[in-house]
């Protein structure tokens, strides 16, 4: 079975486990993914996302998903690009890795990704990708959880960045 694939289409939607949210620090909700998720899956998730004292950058932390299909929340906080000079490489990976480890923990089976880092803070999406699917074949080659990673994308040229690197 293959364990990874992209899709292109709206992550709030999906029936899977767990989706993972593109967050920032407060945790509280913000724009892009994240504000949609928040908005999907309603008040109940900023409740809960009030008593987990925000994240760290490159950081996880998990939630029920409340109305969305998804069964789990796993809010990563990806980092702004300054051009690659702080970090940003290292944080990104970080937040891979600790998703897909709250995944392992938690025994998800089904997990999506959305491009972290990639919209409001600026990534660019062809380093990200990369990143993105390293870390996770890395992760996927060592563990049985999560048995399936899905990356979600939105338009069609990040959807066919990770279409290229998955055939690879």
């Amino acid at each position: 079975m293959n364990r990874l694939e992209v899709i292109k289409g709206d992550i709030t939607l999906l029936d899977v486990d767990a989706i993972v949210n593109a967050a920032n620090n407060s945790l509280l909700g913000g724009g892009g993914v994240d504000g949609a998720i928040h908005n999907a899956a309603g008040p109940d998730l900023l409740a809960e996302c009030q008593k987990l004292g925000g994240c760290e950058t490159g950081q996880a932390k998990i939630t029920k998903g409340y109305r969305l299909k998804s069964k789990h929340v796993i809010h990563t906080v990806g980092p702004v690009w300054y051009g690659g000079s702080r970090d940003e490489h290292a944080l990104l990976a970080s937040c891979y890795n600790t998703s897909l480890s709250l995944a392992k923990e938690k025994k998800i089976k089904t997990i999506a990704f959305p491009g972290i880092s990639t919209g409001a803070y600026g990534f660019p999406i062809d380093q990200a990708a990369i990143i993105a699917v390293n870390e996770t074949k890395k992760f996927l080659s060592k563990n049985s959880y999560p048995e399936k990673v899905i990356f979600v994308t939105f338009g069609d040229s990040s959807y066919e960045t990770y279409r290229k690197l998955l055939e690879k």
